[in-house]
């Protein structure tokens, strides 16, 4: 049998198709690449976007605003003065974007001005934080990325 260039091209085509179909039934079939919605219902929190749009504008009235550093003892927030924590409800949501098995909620419960989200409940990277309270009938909503 002889080998000319024509003969060449097919075999690099039909190389390179058999690559791709294995790349995607590979891609398609591995729990290892399983990538979802970053959110789940991202739909249904879509329609409700509006009441976090305001949330966010309530929290820019504020005289100061809510601060966060590593600590020792994890991620300390520190709340305005000008809130009076016994009247604060609500919850702090961690999302960590590399592993939603990671992703974690907490009541709000405050020290003082102070909230400490425990070191051992955070690992080394980034995290965004939601909180989401409510104070005297309003609605006030923080979110921050950081990298603990």
């Amino acid at each position: 049998m002889k080998w000319n260039w024509g003969k060449g091209i097919v075999l690099g085509m039909l190389a390179f198709m058999t690559f791709i179909l294995y790349m995607v039934i590979t891609m398609s079939t591995d729990k290892n690449y399983s990538h979802d919605l970053v959110t789940e219902e991202y739909y249904a929190k879509e329609m409700a976007y509006q009441t976090e749009i305001d949330a966010e504008t309530n929290m820019q009235y504020l005289s100061t605003k809510i601060t966060g550093k590593k600590t020792p003892e994890g991620w300390l927030l520190n709340f305005p003065k000008e809130l009076e924590t016994q009247m604060i409800t609500g919850n702090v949501f961690l999302y960590r974007p590399s592993n939603k098995k990671l992703d974690f909620e907490l009541p709000l419960k405050l020290s003082g001005q102070n909230l400490v989200i425990p070191d051992n409940m955070l690992l080394d990277g980034r995290w965004n934080i939601t909180i989401a309270f409510k104070f005297q009938d309003k609605n006030y909503l923080y979110k921050e990325s950081i990298t603990y």
